[in-house]
Order: structure tokens, then C-alpha cells, then sequence
């Protein structure tokens, strides 16, 4: 058994954590987010298999002769950018219902349903045979991602102790960008030898137009299987134990992390924080100033680690690869590559959020992508003026874009949301968060390619640019360092200087 020291920092008592028990309950939940970044990601690389199969349009009518809510509309009812976006409204609505019945019904069996929802989902899309089929099964999808984006890193942050309670929930952001990877690299695997033009005539499909798309949604039901199956035996998070009235059993979890002493220094820590409030939580709650205040900072950077948009570059990196000249299988290659690249600088936050502290590493995320972008769009302005630019000049700053916001923004966001929300409501705020980052990314995804034929590429990351800055600066001057601090020290720490 691998165990570390603690230093207590409400008792002063020396606690042995259990390294190997705390690591295992962790990963499990963090399962959820392997499954969130699988399922998020592997439409982009299905689309031109599943467009060819439901002889859907590509052409999403954006060209720069039609009006801006011309280009709104067909925006929003093309079929394809319907299939494209429709997980997201179900992210949303996943997002919306997490905290209450997580506050209700604890944080394990949200784990689980996430589970089924995500194997489901998975099954569905791989038997589906109409398009309206396949929307509903990706909203159910979505729905799943809703509920794991919202659960998993704050079931993290309630079982971790304080010391590595950022690395615990770094360890969530890593397991979504492996999903992701997966995603495209499974995408890659599947779709490498696919023909340059796929067919929409039904007597003329063959394989990859029928079953490469199927496979590719398929493959998600082994990990969600898997989920499903080691979430029935992680405990409950003994600080909605505690909230819930179930001293005996959440005593037990905290016993089993770090010994009767941590147990009981931990157990009277979380029951000062819930002294004198009801269990139930009410909206009218969320309008204490101090509450409101914490709910403030979380919805501004749910939406920023959005809007800041890199998830842009994401999700519309096979069109971009595909207008530089590449076929379907070089521009999966080349999803693969920046996939690799947000899988490595994850680990660079892993490393460094419980060193350097939260704060640091948002205002390095912000600052950078606010310079990586203005010279993005400092290259589109000279290419859209008849200057060249080396096509690589652009690859490598997307690559570094990727890299300033693994490291800092992706991760570290969760960690942040995880942790400045009271005890008492942690679920409620923590849905509410959840569901503005998912409409941000909503939102952002639908006005990329207006803005991008409206304004032109150069306008557009210069855009995001000024997005950044606003973020560089909203954490410069409201962001506290919560780095090695136990959660009811930050709600004690919160409720005086508002007090």
C-alpha cells in the first residue's frame, strides 16, 4: 500500500493518506471524463462517413454573398451542422439536472447512470438506421457528457485531500483529452483507407459509407461497459454523506483515505462548513453574496476556457486540414498529431497546478493564446492582402495554441469550479457552471463559420484574441489562489472577505 504524509491543515495532526485507494476512486471517476472527451470528438471524424450514409449536405451555405442572419438561419437548420451541434444541447441539459439530483441523490449513482447513458448512446448510434435516430441518440450522448463534465471532477475534488486535490482533478481533464485522442485515433485507424469522394447513392456504398461510422461510435461501448461496471463499487463522496446525514458511513470513506485521525479532523471541517443550514438547497441560496460571488467567477470562466476558442480549432480542424489540400486520411493524420500534442502538455498542467498554483497557469494561458492568436491573424490578414505565408508557419501555432491551453485553461478550469463553491451547493453551482460552458461551446461552434465568411479568418482570431485579454484580466483581479487549501478553508475564506 502506498501511503503519503499530510500535514493537516486544520488540526495540525499528521495523516498517512492512502496513495493507492485515493488514486484507484479517483480514475474511476474520472472514467466519466474519458467517456465525455470519446464521445465529444469522435463526430468530427464519423461526419464524412455518416453525411455520405444519410446523404446529407456538406455545404453548410455560409458563403459571403448571403446576409449574416441569412447565414444564421442555414446555420442552424442545416442538417449537418444540426448533427454536428446536437450533443451539445444535450450536454447542456445533462449540465442543468446534475447538481440537483447530485445534491438529492448523492454523486455515485449520477456516476452510474452517466455510464449507462454513455453505453447506450454508444449501442444506439452503431444499430441506428434514420437520421432522426441518430440526432436522438447523440442528444442522449450529450446528456451523458452533461452529467460527467459536471460530476466527475467535483466527486474527485470532494474525496481528494487538499494537497493533491489539483493533480486528483487535472487527472479528470487528462482522461477526457485520452478520449479524445482515442477518438481520433480510432477515427484514423477505421477511416485511413477510405476513397477521396464517398458516395450518397444507396446501390453504390460500400463499407466505409455503411459500417466505418458505425464502428467508430461502437467502440465507445467498451469503455462505457467498463465505467458502468467499477462505478458500483467507488464509495460515496463523504461530504455529501455529511450533508446528508450520514455521519457513520461518510466517517468510514475518510478512514479509509487517511485513518481515524483524518477522519475526524475532516468530519468536524465539513460539518462547521454545513452548521446552521438546511440540506436542501434552495435558489434563493445562490443569491448570497458570497455564494454569489463564487457562482460569478465559475460562470466567467466556463465561459472563457470556451470562448477563448480553441475549441475551434477542435472541432473544425478535418475542414481546415481538408482546405490545405489534404484527403480524408491525411487530415486524420493530422487530427492525430494535435491530439498527441494535447495529450502531452496535459501532463505539463499535471505537474505543475498543485506547484505553480491555479492562478499562475490561467494568466500564462491567457496571455499566450492572446499572442498566438493575433499573429494567427496577423498570417490570415497578410495571406488575405496576396502576401505568403509557409502553410507550416500556421500549423506550428495551432499546435502551440493547443499546447498554452492544455496546460493552463483546460485543466485548470475544472480545478477552479471543483473548488470555490460552499459544501452546501457545490452541486447546484457547479450544474449551473457546467450548463454556460456547454452553451458557450454551443454558441461558439455555430458562429465560427459566420464570423469566419462575415469578418474573414484574420477578424476572427483577432476576436478571440480580445477574449482572451478580458479573461487575462477578469483573473488577474478576481481569481484566488486556492492551491493547497482544504474546501471548507476556501468557503471559510470566501465568507469573510464578503462577510
Amino acid at each position: 500500500m502506498i501511503t503519503g504524509t499530510n500535514e493537516s491543515a486544520v488540526s495540525g495532526s499528521a495523516a498517512k493518506i492512502n496513495l493507492t485507494y485515493v488514486w484507484i476512486i479517483s480514475s474511476v471517476a474520472a472514467m466519466g471524463g474519458l467517456l465525455f472527451g470519446y464521445d465529444w470528438v469522435v463526430i468530427g471524424g464519423a461526419a464524412p462517413f455518416y453525411q455520405a450514409f444519410f446523404h446529407l449536405s456538406d455545404k453548410a451555405a455560409v458563403s459571403s454573398n448571403a446576409g449574416f442572419w441569412e447565414q444564421m438561419r442555414s446555420a442552424i437548420f442545416s442538417e449537418t451542422g444540426w448533427a454536428q451541434s446536437c450533443a451539445l444541447l444535450g450536454c447542456l441539459v445533462g449540465a442543468l439536472f446534475s447538481g440537483t439530483i447530485s445534491d438529492r441523490f448523492g454523486r455515485k449513482p449520477i456516476l452510474i447512470i452517466s455510464a449507462i447513458i454513455f453505453l447506450g448512446s454508444s449501442i444506439g448510434n452503431t444499430l441506428c438506421q434514420s437520421f432522426t435516430a441518430f440526432v436522438g441518440w447523440r442528444f442522449l450522448g450529450g446528456v451523458g457528457i452533461g452529467l460527467a463534465s459536471t460530476i466527475s471532477p467535483m466527486y474527485i475534488s470532494e474525496i481528494a485531500p487538499a494537497r493533491i486535490r489539483g493533480v486528483l482533478v487535472a487527472v479528470n481533464q487528462l482522461t477526457i483529452v485520452v478520449g479524445i485522442l482515442a477518438a481520433q485515433f480510432i477515427n484514423w485507424c477505421i477511416g485511413h483507407g477510405a476513397p477521396a469522394i464517398l458516395s450518397q447513392e444507396a446501390s453504390a456504398q460500400g463499407w466505409y459509407e455503411q459500417s466505418a461510422w458505425r464502428w467508430m461510435f461502437g467502440a465507445c461501448a467498451v469503455p462505457s461497459a467498463l465505467f458502468f461496471l467499477t462505478s458500483l463499487f467507488v464509495p460515496e463522496s463523504p461530504r455529501w454523506l455529511v450533508k446528508a446525514g450520514n455521519k457513520s458511513r461518510a466517517t468510514h470513506v475518510l478512514g479509509r483515505i487517511g485513518g481515524q485521525d483524518y477522519s475526524s479532523a475532516e468530519i468536524a471541517n465539513i460539518q462547521a462548513s454545513l452548521a446552521n443550514e438546511d440540506r436542501h438547497v434552495r435558489f434563493r441560496e445562490l443569491l448570497d453574496p458570497s455564494v454569489l460571488a463564487a457562482l460569478g467567477i465559475g460562470i466567467f470562466l466556463a465561459v472563457f476556457q470556451q470562448w477563448c476558442g480553441i475549441n475551434v480549432i477542435f472541432n473544425y480542424a478535418a475542414a481546415i486540414f481538408k482546405d490545405a489540400g489534404y484527403d480524408i486520411s491525411g487530415a486524420l493524420q493530422n487530427i492525430v498529431a494535435t491530439g498527441l500534442v494535447n495529450l502531452l502538455f496535459t501532463f505539463v498542467a499535471m505537474f505543475t497546478v498543485d506547484r505553480l498554483g491555479r492562478k499562475p497557469l490561467m494568466l500564462f494561458g491567457a496571455a499566450a493564446l492572446t499572442v498566438i492568436y493575433a499573429l494567427i491573424g496577423y498570417g490570415y490578414y497578410v495571406k488575405a492582402g496576396g502576401g505568403q505565408v509557409p502553410g507550416i508557419l500556421f500549423l506550428v501555432l495551432v499546435l502551440c495554441a493547443i499546447a498554452a491551453y492544455a496546460m493552463s485553461l483546460a485543466p485548470v478550469t475544472w480545478v477552479i469550479m471543483s473548488e470555490i463553491f460552499p459544501n452546501r451547493i457545490r452541486g447546484t453551482a457547479m450544474s449551473i457552471s457546467v450548463a454556460f460552458l456547454w452553451l458557450a461551446c454551443f454558441l461558439l461552434t455555430y458562429t465560427f463559420p459566420i464570423f469566419n465568411a462575415q469578418l474573414g479568418p484574420a477578424w476572427t482570431f483577432w476576436i478571440y484574441a480580445g477574449v482572451c485579454v478580458i479573461g487575462f484580466l477578469f483573473v488577474l483581479a478576481k481569481v484566488s489562489e486556492t492551491k493547497g487549501k482544504t474546501l471548507e478553508q476556501i468557503e471559510k475564506e470566501q465568507t469573510l472577505v464578503k462577510g
